[in-house]
């Protein structure tokens, strides 16, 4: 993995989170800010996977678990869409607090999945 990237995706998924949370409890039903702040961490995972599959051809392999760094960034790929179909079948206030959720749940996993690839040892 790249920390520099890493580190913009937690940070990323961290500022939509509390963006969501803060909106939702202020009243506010999800609305396409909120959803599309989702959707761009998604996008992101997306180019984590991508990442993910290059960097061993590369030499840059990694130190922990494979199955383990693996199943974090499955799980972490599904978590957003299924937090955005929520928003959108329950548009209450509640929605947004989700998807705020999902985001924190996503900063977590991408620092786990860092800690995985550089910081174990096999």
């Amino acid at each position: 993995m790249i920390l520099v990237f890493t580190i913009v995706q937690v940070a990323l998924a961290c500022v939509v989170g509390l963006l969501a949370v803060a909106l939702g409890l202020a009243g506010r039903k999800p609305n396409d800010l909120t959803v599309l702040s989702v959707c761009l961490v998604e996008l992101l995972l997306v180019a984590q996977l991508v990442v993910a599959i290059v960097a061993p051809f590369v030499g840059n392999e990694p130190t922990g678990n494979p199955l383990e760094f693996w199943m974090y960034l499955v799980a972490a790929l599904v978590i957003p869409p299924l937090a955005v179909v929520w928003a959108l079948v329950e548009r209450t206030r509640w929605s947004n607090v989700v998807l705020g959720a999902a985001a924190f749940a996503v900063a977590v996993m991408v620092w786990r999945m860092e800690q995985i690839w550089s910081v174990q040892l096999a």
